[in-house]
């Protein structure tokens, strides 16, 4: 049986990190990510993009920054904080997002750059005949979200098969 539901992968980069004399796994959020991620929880709440699914990487920023945008969510989705989202690649990444089971309609993967855009830009389906082979980098800044669609199962998602559907920086809120 093929699962062609429709899934939604939204991808958050953490919120401005201070630089304090810490290991950079223990860096936590600066006054503008405290500030920015509530603002990015709301917006997200505000457009319906309610995950039921979490994977956080388990360095300080983003799990604080988990914390405030959750509270701004409301609900109680499952959330994983996960160590290989920790400085991982597009496409380590990637195989978190293919590891999700099957009920989980819309998750939320909440990791760090370079590998978060990397993993945004190669999502990105790239209409055929634009005059580009492919898509213009995603580039995502502290608490930067870009949230994408696609049609089966977590296992099927693949670089080029997801719509993105919005895109949004604390900037423009």
């Amino acid at each position: 049986m093929v699962d062609d539901t429709p899934r939604r992968l939204t991808l958050l980069r953490h919120a401005k990190s201070a630089w304090p004399d810490v290991p950079d796994q223990e860096r936590p959020l600066a006054k503008r990510g405290r500030r920015d991620a509530p603002r990015i929880g709301r917006w997200l709440r505000d457009h319906g993009y309610l995950p039921d699914a979490v994977v956080c990487s388990d360095a300080r920023r983003t799990r604080q920054t988990w914390k405030l945008v959750a509270r701004e969510l409301g609900g109680s989705p499952s959330v994983r904080f996960e160590p290989r989202a920790y400085d991982a690649s597009a496409l380590t990444l990637l195989h978190l997002a293919r590891e999700l089971p099957g009920q989980y309609r819309a998750a939320l993967l909440i990791a760090h750059n370079p590998g978060i855009s990397d993993l945004a830009t190669g999502l990105t389906a790239w209409p055929a005949g634009n005059g580009s082979s492919q898509p213009p980098d995603l580039l995502l800044p502290t608490a930067g979200v870009a949230v994408f669609e696609f049609s089966g199962g977590w296992p099927g998602l693949a670089p080029g098969q997801a719509r993105l559907v919005d895109f949004i920086v604390p900037a423009d809120l």
